[in-house]
């Protein structure tokens, strides 16, 4: 029994092991989005925020009172009568429902910081996978070149031999591996710090071990077909954070409006006299306060909310302005490297290659220099290098796109589309915009 436990125990771990062999990466930021802490905090300030519209459209609270009279004696002791009192205040300017309309407004923009938190978690959590597949690419280009050198070696070792080289070139040779093992070092050091980076977007200790991402291949952005600024103008949360607030500030000039109409208060006052069984006499009234009278502080707040909404409009424009900008360098970021990947790969590493080819063969037979060897061997290190480089750098650009308009396939949908100009003629409103449940 013992051993079929055994037994079990080893094909589950060989099974584990079989399948963490690579770290694909849907599975990893999909794991980032439910697990890390930061993203955890942003939906409890979002959902603390939806439960204040409630709180601002409620009714003022029902008061209640009780007096105990004494009609001719200062006795303390003596109640001539006992008055009970009920008194409830009537929204009818409808001050609560312009208070729970800017709530409703700054709920929606929590909800938007909580998917700019979720856009980057999701930016960070790729670019550190594409880097460590970069990682891993750059000691496999290492790797292949220490190979490289140490067929150099035999070959300059095997000439010193026979007395048609010099020493040098054994040495040169030797020098040239050992640069090559300090620049593994460096690029183990590298995929160390990105293996950390995604344990601690996962909420991991960071020394867990990371599986091997599978390697980088270059993928096109959809996105830089698609129009990217109207999306940008239309779902980056910044901007969608700055049409609310022009939304909770139009709400607050309304409630300033409404603070000249007085909502009035209800009172029912019964009596009770000692001796004498229930409720004798009651009484009904109406209260109200006199805002008319006091123009300065109202027409004040009416001024202050007025400017308000001027400021959240600025906010509005500067936000789309920003966003367009950061589209337009983020999209010239994109196309550099892509080009850039595509003249090292296709152009330039094949030509090195033959270089190095065609000058081994001459060192071989004496037509060129060892440096010439070493030099052509240098070129394709670099060339390569540069190519994954570049490749690496197209991958996290298409990444940071995807942040900088707010679209993602791991992401929900927005709290509504922001029109061209908010509270334009014609601008159509979805159910999302009022809504303060998302998927």
């Amino acid at each position: 029994m013992k051993q079929r436990l055994l037994l079990s125990l080893l094909l589950w771990s060989l099974a584990q092991t079989a399948f963490a062999t690579e770290l694909s990466k849907d599975e990893l930021l999909r794991s980032a989005l439910s697990r890390n802490p930061a993203l955890k905090a942003a939906r409890a300030r979002w959902e603390a925020a939806k439960e204040r519209v409630p709180q601002a459209r409620a009714w003022d609270d029902l008061m209640a009172g009780v007096t105990l009279e004494r009609a001719g004696t200062l006795n303390p002791g003596k109640v001539t009568d006992t008055e009970w009192m009920v008194s409830q205040t009537l929204p009818v300017s409808g001050k609560n429902l312009s208070r729970a309309r800017a709530s409703e407004a700054e709920a929606l923009s929590a909800f938007e910081e909580w998917r700019r938190a979720r856009l980057e978690v999701i930016t960070r959590a790729e670019s550190a996978y594409d880097r460590l597949a970069a990682a891993y690419g750059q000691l496999e280009i290492n790797r292949s070149n220490q190979e490289l050198l140490r067929q150099i070696t035999e070959i300059s070792r095997g000439k010193y031999e026979v007395g048609t080289a010099t020493q040098s070139d054994v040495l040169l040779a030797q020098t040239e591996l050992d640069r090559l093992s300090e620049r593994q070092a460096l690029i183990q050091k590298d995929l160390s710090d990105q293996e950390t980076q995604l344990n601690v977007l996962l909420n991991l200790p960071a020394r867990t071990p990371v599986a091997r991402p599978r390697p980088l291949a270059f993928m096109p952005s959809p996105l830089a077909a698609q129009n990217p600024e109207t999306l940008a103008a239309r779902c980056r949360p910044e901007v969608l954070a700055a049409w609310r607030k022009i939304e909770a500030e139009k709400a607050r000039l309304q409630l300033a409006h409404r603070q000249w109409i007085p909502d009035p208060a209800l009172q029912i006052k019964a009596r009770e006299y000692p001796g004498r069984s229930g409720v004798q006499e009651y009484d009904t009234g109406i209260t109200f306060s006199i805002p008319w009278t006091n123009y300065r502080k109202y027409s004040a707040g009416v001024a202050e909310a007025k400017a308000n909404v001027e400021s959240a409009r600025a906010e509005y424009a500067a936000a789309q302005a920003e966003a367009s900008g950061l589209v337009r360098d983020q999209l010239r970021k994109i196309d550099t490297a892509a080009s850039n990947y595509r003249l090292f790969h296709d152009q330039i590493a094949p030509t090195a290659r033959l270089s190095v080819e065609a000058a081994r063969s001459g060192y071989e037979t004496d037509k060129n220099s060892f440096m010439d060897l070493l030099t052509a061997q240098r070129t394709l290190q670099d060339v390569d290098s540069a190519a994954l480089a570049q490749l690496a750098e197209h991958q996290v650009a298409t990444a940071e796109l995807e942040a900088v308009v707010g679209v993602s396939k791991y992401l929900g949908p927005a709290s509504g589309n922001a029109p061209k100009e908010p509270g334009a003629p014609g601008a159509k409103k979805n159910r999302a915009q009022n809504s303060l449940s998302f998927p």
